[in-house]
């Protein structure tokens, strides 16, 4: 009897948030189900109504997370060309290779005249603004472009991106938001992906750059050993472009994570385009090494923000469009016009 009192007392000063009536019986499964609740309260993750009927919702950012989830994304990506949604958009980029192909040189041409009409320099110049000592070595650190040329061409070197990806992660820490964290984490994603994927195919391919081009449209020398690429790098690095591979799946990541801001698109494609023109200007590229760059730019963007969020479609009332229809019902005899509207 006195081991039961003293169960009892005990019972009930251990479970003193738990307000009981005299008739109620002890039930496990809702002291468990209250701090579930409990638990659940710390939120996991948080949406984001971007309008038009859709929300965004990301989980809680992992540490790392760009680097645990290469290897899916890698393999996504690996695979996306294979499939058969993909033929058409195959077909759009060799076709649009083999036809710039033909007129490579005729574009460089006509760029560096237009170039030289609006005094733009070709020339790469830079100033160095921070260096540090490595043995005997000065290492560069920063540098600031000289010409405006110059400048464009170091937008595509991904600075700004990783830049643009460092201010979001920082503004996600502070205000607890999923989403600008989540967006630092893809971009890093995607600068590894691109860095990566464009240098293999570039040592595949070993196309020469203009600077470099005994032939019209620069020669072709497939496979180059590790020592002659390392040692002679412009003379196979041309095809496709890191540059603007890069700044696709930068630009196609910020639109995507953040759909109401519609002057993402306008403006970074804008950039890539004028980037486009500066590897063009300063003989650094071909413009038929842009297609399949600005391809695996796009893929590698949505393979990687598909992994990252969620988004669900809303059939909210203050997005829903008025409609206005017609019918004719036959009445009494009678054909009856009638107009329906929905709002």
């Amino acid at each position: 009897m006195a081991l039961r009192i003293m169960f009892c007392i005990c019972v009930f000063f251990c479970c003193k948030p738990v307000s009981f009536s005299q008739s109620t019986i002890i039930d496990s499964t809702k002291v468990i189900a209250i701090v579930t609740d409990t638990i659940r309260k710390k939120p996991l993750e948080k949406q984001y109504d971007v309008g038009n009927g859709k929300i965004l919702i990301y989980q809680k950012p992992k540490l790392f997370s760009f680097l645990t989830k290469l290897p899916k994304d890698a393999a996504g990506i690996a695979v996306a060309p294979f499939q058969k949604k993909s033929i058409k958009p195959l077909l759009w980029i060799a076709g649009s290779t083999a036809l710039l192909m033909l007129n490579d040189e005729a574009i460089s041409e006509a760029v560096g005249q237009f170039s030289r009409n609006i005094h733009l320099s070709p020339d790469e110049k830079y100033k160095d603004v921070l260096n540090i000592k490595l043995g005997k070595t000065n290492t560069s650190l920063l540098k600031a472009p000289q010409n405006i040329n110059t400048a464009l061409y170091q937008l595509g070197q991904g600075f700004p991106s990783l830049l643009i990806g460092a201010g979001l992660y920082t503004y996600g820490k502070i205000h607890k938001d999923y989403r600008a964290i989540s967006t630092a984490s893809q971009l890093a994603e995607a600068f590894i992906l691109m860095g990566v994927g464009t240098q293999l195919i570039k040592r595949i391919t070993g196309r020469q750059s203009p600077s470099e081009a005994v032939d019209l449209d620069g020669s072709w020398r497939p496979f180059p050993s590790f020592k002659n690429y390392q040692n002679h790098t412009p003379v196979y690095d041309a095809f496709p472009s890191g540059h603007l591979a890069t700044l696709m799946s930068s630009v196609t990541i910020l639109a995507d994570n953040y759909p109401e801001k519609k002057w993402i698109k306008p403006v970074g494609y804008s950039v890539i385009g004028l980037v486009g023109y500066s590897m063009i200007n300063n003989r650094v590229h071909w413009a038929s090494d842009y297609p399949l760059a600005i391809a695996l730019g796009y893929l590698c963007a949505r393979q990687v923000v598909k992994n990252n969020r969620r988004v669900v479609q809303t059939t909210s009332s203050g997005h829903r469009k008025a409609t206005l229809s017609y019918t004719v019902n036959y009445t009494n005899g009678r054909l009856m016009p009638g107009v329906i509207y929905k709002f």
